[in-house]
């Protein structure tokens, strides 16, 4: 069984000496999905690459990992907002790059599985270009559900599908990151509300928890305490603005 950690990152960022995000104290409780909103620009998708420990531009003055103190390195899953298709390899194939840069044996079954569950299963062959950016989307979440890490880093992972397709690859995501520790960066107020069990707004200024509903996540789109935190988140946003 994966045992997923607390995260949790304080301090100040800045790039090239501009000032990113901070000074912030942030938690990321462990094998819960929290969602994190705010203004564009406020540093959200930095702060996924600063656990991500990606982001060689970015100058932390502070700390950031896992509660359990061991070292986040092999434990993370991130999905950005570009998708990062490599471009010459099948849609299949980029389920299983995480593998083969790894020098493991990729499972092809259980890509398959993946693929079939996120709609791709009769686009498995062909490659990115050949793919809608709906589909583009499902295939990168499929490559990060594929890396099967106790910390997801989402951001915006959902933003290019249509809203059937978005309820159920939320569904989908639910299901199998239960347990994890998932941080997942998204502008909508209404996907926040049907998935966060911790729903954090970040502006310029402060980090800020808003409640969210009461009831299990996935929650029904159109559930009354969905849409009261929505409306809460709304009007939080439009206040950060």
């Amino acid at each position: 069984m994966i045992t997923a950690p607390g995260l949790s990152l304080s301090g100040t960022a800045d790039i090239a000496g501009t000032r990113v995000f901070g000074p912030l104290e942030m938690r990321v409780p462990a094998g819960r999905w929290t969602c994190l909103l705010g203004p564009s620009g406020v540093g959200k998708s930095t702060i996924l690459r600063t656990f991500a420990g990606i982001d060689d531009e970015v100058a932390l003055d502070g700390t950031c990992g896992a509660d359990d103190g061991a070292p986040l390195a092999g434990r993370v899953a991130l999905m950005a907002q570009s998708d990062l298709l490599m471009p010459w390899l099948t849609v299949l194939d980029n389920a299983l790059l995480g593998a083969r840069l790894r020098g493991e044996t990729p499972d092809r079954d259980a890509a398959r599985a993946i693929l079939s569950r996120v709609g791709l299963e009769a686009h498995s062959d062909k490659k990115p270009g050949a793919l809608s950016g709906g589909q583009r989307q499902r295939a990168a979440l499929a490559r990060t559900l594929m890396e099967d890490r106790p910390v997801v880093l989402l951001d915006e992972p959902f933003s290019a599908l249509d809203a059937a397709t978005r309820a159920r690859m939320q569904d989908l995501a639910a299901e199998l990151l239960r347990g994890r520790t998932v941080l997942h960066v998204t502008h909508d107020a209404a996907e926040a509300a049907r998935l966060g069990e911790r729903i954090l707004l970040l502006t310029e200024h402060e980090l800020q928890t808003v409640a969210p509903p009461d009831t299990p996540m996935p929650r029904a789109a159109d559930g009354e305490e969905t849409l009261a935190a929505q409306g809460r988140l709304t009007r939080c946003l439009l206040e950060a603005a």
